[in-house]
């Protein structure tokens, strides 16, 4: 999978987005320091022990370097974003409880993740292994970085 390179300077307002989400009864939010292993557990047991060691990354920065999404009506997580967790720049990971999927969530986690990258002083930002290239494009018109694949991942064991 090739890695794809997002202009964060030239992101729109997404506040639509949140909004919708919210009267819904779900948030984007940056967790605290505090919820790491709730955040952790639920990405070890929805996804991966990968991803939930590069998330706890997240854990390690200031300000925290990643965002969930909490359903305020079933009290938990159902999705989570990283960014600069194994290398910095780099969007991932992300996923979402698939319970949850098609509602917007995902979309709305890696533009909050863009936003705060922009804001941090960033003006790239470079999705690692991005799977679905069609949705990375729609969403956020990123573009594919010619020979990048296995990219920073080739040393995985």
């Amino acid at each position: 999978m090739p890695d794809m390179l997002v202009k964060l300077y030239d992101l729109g307002d997404y506040s639509d987005i949140y909004k919708k989400l919210a009267d819904e009864g779900i948030r984007i939010i940056r967790p605290m320091t505090p919820n790491k292993t709730k955040v952790s557990d639920f990405v070890r047991k929805t996804f991966s022990d990968g991803w939930a060691d590069e998330i706890e990354t997240a854990f390690t920065r200031f300000p925290v370097s990643c965002f969930i999404a909490y359903d305020d009506n079933e009290k938990k997580i159902v999705g989570f974003a990283g960014y600069d967790c194994t290398f910095k720049d780099f969007f991932g990971p992300t996923g979402v409880d698939p319970n949850y999927r098609n509602k917007g969530i995902g979309s709305a986690l890696l533009l909050r993740c863009f936003e705060a990258m922009r804001d941090e002083g960033y003006g790239y930002a470079i999705i690692g292994s991005a799977g679905p290239v069609e949705y990375y494009k729609k969403v956020c018109g990123a573009v594919v970085i010619e020979n990048s694949s296995p990219g920073i991942y080739k040393e995985l064991i």
